[in-house]
């Protein structure tokens, strides 16, 4: 929790304030039973009730105030831990966003989900409890104990015992009890993982029939979670029977012992109710200082999971990186003997890759599947960076582009079509915010998106459900490439992006990117061999290594695994020449 305490730096009155109101009200609670033990002593006993009515209209009036400080303090305190929030969810947020693709695959979403959402909520509940209980608990505490020092000394003998008692008993449920609260953040992680897969997978999960086999794992691990709650449960049980235990057994030796002194004269009735008042307000201090304990125990082992997160350092940064000044007669892409492995793995992903692409020219890359074409891709944008060799855009090497630049540049159609909630515009702005309705159909042309586009009663306007899912695959694939187009990019990928598409619209959407209006070098990634063989050249990758380079003709004659995949697909059309 230490290490976040700096995100209150912004609301730094409101954490002096709340705790400082709390203390104000804590006074008029001290004060409270030696007025009720004047009223005993001198109203009640003297039969003076207009004693009794001015000491109660002073009851009256403290609790008012008493009230009013506890409001002020409440408000203030939930500003302040609100504000912590904010901050905290704010900065770990702007935190996942800078983190490269290989923080987040080892990390994983569910992770980064659960720890923005619960343990940031857990650490603001934790914020706001002790900023209002942090210095009124003790002060009832130790104010009560004074108090009964100015009434009877050898009484408040029993609360100098029972005290520490109350401490100890506290301090042993919250040793035991902070382990737990970890591992039951781990437990929901691995909750939330599930219903994410289940919810992203339900269609698959249907269509193999596993709804069973994925409950039996679901309820496997929900009731792993909920025996790690039970178990801590079990734990903060013991807090108010050990503290009761404690209490009450302290009230009943002062209440025996106070009998004998009120018999004797040595102490009045009214004191000896005082002294029972602050034995209670003890009680209710340290019962409401545990529950203080348990929400900032929660609270401690998130912000603790919060913290790690936030020393996780990106692999890939652009940090002190400036504008560069690029070779516009350089290839737009060039590998020089690139190898790559997964921080996961010692294999190597990708080994020795080396080529150059020219502006105005088109690469395929085809392959099997896990062959290393995605991964490849990945390279060009600095979603990886190299394990070693070097990636140079325009004669620049990619990591000394701001990623701002670099980025700008390229434009990636991802195997995976992902489209947001909004209208048809919306999305394919993302490709460049201030594109125009022309510019827009433009693009829908090019990716063979206009027609179905056109159709829509909104056109432009109609609305996209969340990931598209009121579209079919194929018109998904169409407007994420349209989003790409209207960028017009320096260099176009597309990693797979027409796998949906039958082969009439493949074949026209081949020849609108082959004849785009401006100088793009493109980048066509796909296992259907009819898709790149009209690359200007073609790299053929098995198992992360390049083991052709050429046109379709070439390697159909040097590249025994181009020729297998041709004979495979085109059923030897292409090796006869037909």
């Amino acid at each position: 929790m230490k290490r976040l305490l700096k995100y209150l730096s912004n609301n730094k009155a409101q954490s002096v304030i709340a705790p400082l109101f709390k203390f104000i009200e804590a006074i008029f609670e001290l004060l409270v039973p030696i007025i009720m033990a004047d009223i005993i002593d001198i109203g009640v006993a003297a039969g003076d009730k207009r004693y009794i009515i001015i000491r109660g209209l002073v009851l009256v009036l403290f609790g008012v105030l008493g009230l009013a400080c506890a409001l002020t303090a409440q408000y203030f305190a939930a500003k302040a831990s609100f504000g912590f929030g904010t901050a905290l969810r704010s900065d770990l947020y702007r935190h996942f966003t800078s983190l490269s693709y290989a923080e987040v695959d080892r990390v994983g979403a569910s992770t980064l989900i659960n720890r923005l959402i619960s343990d940031i909520n857990l650490a603001q509940s934790a914020v706001n409890m002790f900023l209002r209980l942090f210095m009124r608990a003790p002060f009832i505490v130790v104010g009560s104990v004074i108090m009964a020092l100015t009434i009877n000394v050898k009484l408040t003998l029993i609360f100098l015992v029972a005290t520490p008692l109350l401490a100890l008993a506290i301090f042993f449920i919250m040793n035991k009890s902070l382990p737990k609260y970890k591992k039951i953040q781990m437990d929901l992680d691995s909750v939330t993982l599930s219903v994410r897969e289940n919810l992203s997978g339900a269609r698959v999960i249907r269509a193999f029939s596993a709804q069973d086999r994925e409950k039996e794992k679901f309820f496997s691990e929900t009731e792993s979670l909920e025996k790690s709650q039970l178990s801590v449960g079990r734990i903060s049980a013991l807090l108010n029977p050990l503290t009761l235990v404690i209490v009450y057994a302290a009230i009943i030796v002062i209440i025996w012992c106070g009998g004998i002194s009120v018999n004797t004269g040595s102490l009045t009735q009214g004191n000896l109710i005082a002294l029972v008042s602050y034995m209670t307000q003890i009680l209710l201090a340290l019962v409401a200082f545990a529950n203080l304990i348990v929400v900032v125990t929660k609270g401690t082992a998130s912000a603790a999971r919060v913290a790690d997160m936030l020393e996780v350092m990106p692999s890939v940064s652009d940090s002190g990186n400036k504008p560069v000044k690029e070779n516009i007669t350089a290839p737009a892409i060039a590998f020089r003997d690139v190898s790559f492995s997964y921080a996961s793995s010692d294999e190597r992903a990708l080994l020795n890759i080396d080529f150059e692409l020219k502006s105005g020219e088109t690469l395929g890359i085809i392959g099997g599947t896990g062959s290393g074409k995605s991964t490849l891709i990945n390279l060009i944008p600095r979603f990886y960076d190299v394990t070693a060799g070097e990636i140079l855009i325009n004669g620049v090497n990619v990591n000394q582009y701001p990623f701002s630049q670099l980025r700008e540049k390229i434009a990636v159609v991802s195997q995976r079509t992902q489209l947001f909630s909004g209208t048809i515009r919306d999305n394919i702005k993302w490709g460049k915010k201030d594109a125009t309705d022309d510019e827009i159909w433009e693009a829908l042309r090019i990716s063979q998106a206009e027609e179905f586009v056109s159709s829509k009663p909104d056109k432009l306007d109609e609305r996209v459900a969340q990931g598209g899912k009121n579209l079919s695959g194929g018109q998904r694939q169409r407007l994420t490439i349209a989003r790409a187009v209207v960028r017009k990019p320096q260099i176009l990928i597309l990693d797979d992006s027409a796998s949906a598409l039958d082969m009439a619209t493949d074949a026209k959407l081949r020849k609108a990117i082959s004849s785009l209006p401006y100088d793009c070098a493109v980048i066509i990634v796909s296992q259907r061999a009819a898709t790149i063989k009209n690359a200007d050249r073609i790299m053929v990758l098995d198992d992360g290594v390049c083991v052709g380079q050429g046109t379709h003709d070439e390697l159909l004659k040097s590249c025994e695994i181009y020729e297998e995949i041709c004979r495979s697909q085109l059923y030897g059309s292409e090796k006869e020449g037909k």
